[in-house]
């Protein structure tokens, strides 16, 4: 079985944040959602748990990052081509997301990214291996 991984991220208001992720294109799992949490589907082996602030607070005694003023984290996802990169930062914008950085384009190589409702950092690259520069 291939490694599978789950990114847990809190967030203010599950609905609404579901409804973001939709928007993206992104689908969830009915049998782990309920009023706390659900289970995004990003692939076969990547899901993202978003849990509500106060459930996703159980589960550690640290402070929960404020989004606002630090980062705690970069979520990458790769992408087929350019053009599915900037389809997924438009979606985003449009669903109501910040795009943050600015567009990275080094030809073999590009990328660009956004934060979501709750503040979270994401980013979609598109990489032509064969392309990399040789050293």
């Amino acid at each position: 079985m291939a490694t599978q991984i789950f990114v847990n991220l809190p967030v203010k208001d599950l609905n609404k944040s579901v409804e973001f992720f939709t928007k993206l294109g992104y689908t969830f799992n009915p049998q782990f959602t309920d009023d706390n949490a659900t289970s995004m589907i990003v692939s076969d082996t990547i899901f993202v748990m978003l849990l509500v602030e106060k459930y996703f607070q159980s589960f550690t005694q640290k402070d929960i990052v404020d989004t606002s003023k630090a980062l705690e984290s970069i979520i990458c996802l790769s992408a087929d081509s350019k053009e599915a990169v900037d389809d997924m930062i438009n979606k985003a914008v449009a669903a109501g997301g910040k795009e943050s950085g600015e567009t990275q384009d080094h030809g073999w190589m590009y990328g660009r990214g956004f934060d979501d409702l709750d503040g979270h950092h994401w980013e979609s690259v598109w990489m032509d291996p064969a392309g990399f520069p040789q050293q």
